[in-house]
């Protein structure tokens, strides 16, 4: 399922990063405890009662040396192509400014829901002040505090309101979904054409339901695939080009439809930092993912060469030591033919299901070989595992209390499971809940 997108825009100081993490919240730092996962926080899960949605924190978002003014623009601007929902952030302390109304002209245009929301407005007296705000055109504008968290709700409400109708997937459950993410000039759309091309057995290019998207649908050994294009991806233009963290953007929706997710990777320039943190992205949205190292045509080799590469993977993606590498060259087509194989695998992994009394005598054979931890006095006490889900695998053990399990015991088990069943390409969940 595709979740909407809200985009918060404003002049600089108005407190865009300090909303974005009151409406985030603890989600922000979920994968900070695995080891190897570097995170910006330029675009984050939320939830709002019912209500799942991605949100853009665009004050994150860094055009460089551009002028005050075209740095604003820029950003409103990414805000426009990603978002179903722009919120206006405004700050109740300066009153209307000539950048907040140069941002309305933009959003304005945009033909994009708009909600107004005035930040700072840290007390009741400061109520009077927002009436200002109606002379931007975007209607009632809803008062807010970032530093104390008051009046999110109400604000929510209102951006909840306009998300576009959930649009069900047009694929069967037999169709791997895959999609491919990674930094400019990784050569994303060239490994897309060469695949495309390989197999020349291309049924249609048809709308997906992402915007600007358009889904490759195409059979190989009997096998239906859908390649989902990130969004937009052909768009070009100097805003884009600008910010690698755009990239991050770009992937985001493609991941959600997708069940396999290629993190693509250019050999002839190495492992950079953003290149983790696109990857901690597929990891959270609990994908199968295989990593392909791009461009290995233009690597000097030697018997030791992939090898090395590989342990400097491993090295660098200490959360992706699930991952299946592949090296190959989507311009030579070299290895090429390795891929699909290995999409194939980790797609089955993702949706692989464990028969619970095979599950429990893997845990209860672990526990006996590594007993459960103890803190101030009390044992964890496992009483039983089931699997409760697929793509990811997720598992619930019900336990005597939950905050027993540490994490570097559940690290401890998910081992033992992947050492059992496999499971390699896809990350595995484990749930701790109390036994009623």
């Amino acid at each position: 399922m595709v979740k909407p997108v809200v985009a918060i825009v404003g002049r600089p100081n108005v407190g865009k990063s300090t909303i974005f993490n009151r409406i985030v919240g603890e989600r922000i730092s979920i994968v900070e405890d695995v080891s190897g996962v570097t995170r910006d926080r330029i675009y984050s899960s939320a939830e709002w009662l019912t209500h799942e949605f991605n949100i853009i924190d665009t004050g994150g978002i860094d055009i460089g040396d551009e002028p005050f003014l075209d740095q604003i623009r820029q950003q409103a601007e990414i805000a426009i192509d990603e978002a179903d929902v722009i919120i206006l952030l405004t700050s109740g302390r300066e009153g209307v400014t000539s950048a907040d109304e140069e941002v309305a002209k933009i959003l304005y245009r945009s033909k994009k829901p708009v909600v107004l929301a005035v930040n700072k407005v840290d007390n009741p007296e400061m109520r009077d002040q927002i009436y200002d705000f109606y002379a931007l055109g975007f209607g009632e504008p809803f008062p807010v505090s970032g530093a104390h968290g008051i009046g999110l709700g109400d604000l929510l409400d209102e951006v909840a309101k306009h998300f576009p109708e959930t649009e069900e997937e047009e694929y069967d459950d037999q169709v791997i979904k895959f999609c491919l993410i990674g930094r400019p000039n990784v050569g994303k759309s060239s490994l897309v054409n060469a695949i495309l091309g390989e197999e020349r057995v291309i049924v249609s290019d048809i709308a997906g339901t992402t915007r600007d998207a358009v889904d490759s649908l195409y059979t190989y050994d009997g096998q239906e695939y859908v390649i989902i294009d990130t969004a937009g991806m052909r768009k070009k233009g100097k805003v884009y080009e600008s910010t690698e963290k755009y990239s991050v953007l770009r992937a985001l929706r493609a991941m959600e439809r997708s069940d396999v997710v290629l993190v693509v990777l250019n050999a002839d320039e190495g492992i950079r930092e953003q290149d983790k943190k696109i990857a901690g992205y597929a990891h959270e949205a609990g994908r199968a993912i295989v990593i392909v190292v791009n461009k290995w045509d233009t690597i000097e080799k030697d018997e030791r060469t992939m090898r090395d590469f590989e342990q400097k993977i491993r090295n660098n993606f200490l959360f992706l030591d699930y991952a299946p590498i592949v090296f190959l060259s989507a311009k030579t087509k070299k290895r090429l033919h390795t891929l699909l194989p290995v999409i194939n695998m980790v797609s089955e992994n993702h949706a692989q299901r464990i028969q619970s009394s095979v599950l429990n005598e893997v845990i209860m054979d672990a526990v006996a070989m590594n007993p459960t931890p103890t803190d101030k006095g009390k044992r964890l006490k496992i009483f039983y595992a089931t699997q409760v889900a697929v793509k990811p695998p997720t598992f619930i053990l019900f336990v005597n209390e939950p905050e027993l399990l540490h994490f570097s015991y559940e690290r401890f088990l998910q081992n033992r499971i992947r050492e059992t069943f496999g499971f390699e390409g896809t990350p595995i969940r484990i749930i701790a809940r109390a036994r009623k």
